[in-house]
């Protein structure tokens, strides 16, 4: 699906589901603006990664979770490739706290990063799509917002708001060139992470309908095709990703 080449940000692309959707969409052609918190060096090593596949790549460290910040990295975007039109919203944090005991401040910070930081790069980077006539905005859910899980209130929570966003993004700025979808995963193992040894992903394993967990290029290839100029007629739809584990009419 080769196209004339666009310029895509990711969140949280240093490791795992991030670092793949780097590669599919590299492999696409795509220009790629890796990101993360904390690990630059782990960061620098997708960046170089992706040149090896043709495209340019640099890296911009930014935590999502703070508003500074978010316009810190869309700004180095911007001033990097002269535009943005890709946004693919996939770093957040997930921690397990019982809806009685999680405290205020850690509510705020799971919602700044989960739902506010989506919210703030997307009215960053959408003018830069208005400008082109063309752009493309991807959300993740889950199913902690699905389903709802103990425990996971301030994830699902935050997840859920995402997928309301992306609704009204994909309404308001469908007719400029502009869409905007959503990805729910099912299981995906961290890189290099052992299944084999672990109770739980074997029976997470055996309960999944395709007989296997995820890997990161099953996203990756779906948000390659969103992407492309083929995929322009997916808009304001949540794709699920988790090999039948959810099921929806």
């Amino acid at each position: 699906m080769k196209q004339e080449r666009k310029t895509a940000l990711i969140t949280g692309s240093g490791q795992n589901i991030g670092r793949g959707i780097a590669h599919e969409l590299a492999s696409a052609g795509h220009n790629i603006i890796v990101n993360g918190s904390n690990n630059r060096d782990a960061a620098e090593s997708v960046a170089a990664e992706v040149r090896n596949l043709g495209v340019d790549s640099i890296v911009a460290m930014g935590n999502v979770g703070f508003k500074d910040e978010v316009k810190a990295l869309i700004d180095e975007s911007v001033a990097a490739f002269g535009g943005l039109d890709i946004l693919v919203n996939n770093v957040a944090i997930r921690p397990h706290d019982p809806f009685l005991e999680i405290a205020e401040g850690d509510w705020e910070h799971v919602i700044n990063v989960n739902m506010n930081g989506p919210i703030w790069l997307a009215r960053a980077a959408l003018p830069h799509m208005i400008k082109k006539g063309w752009g493309r905005i991807i959300n993740f859910t889950g199913m902690n917002a699905q389903r709802g899980y103990p425990g996971a209130s301030v994830v699902s929570v935050s997840k859920h708001a995402l997928w309301g966003l992306t609704k009204a993004l994909a309404v308001e700025f469908g007719s400029k060139g502009i869409t905007s979808n959503i990805i729910s995963p099912g299981t995906f193992p961290p890189d290099g992470e052992d299944i084999t040894n672990s109770k739980k992903y074997q029976t997470l394993l055996r309960n999944n309908p395709s007989g296997r967990l995820g890997h990161p290029s099953d996203i990756g290839g779906m948000i390659a095709y969103l992407c492309s100029d083929k995929g322009g007629f997916v808009n304001g739809q949540m794709l699920q990703i988790n090999g039948g584990t959810v099921v929806q009419f």
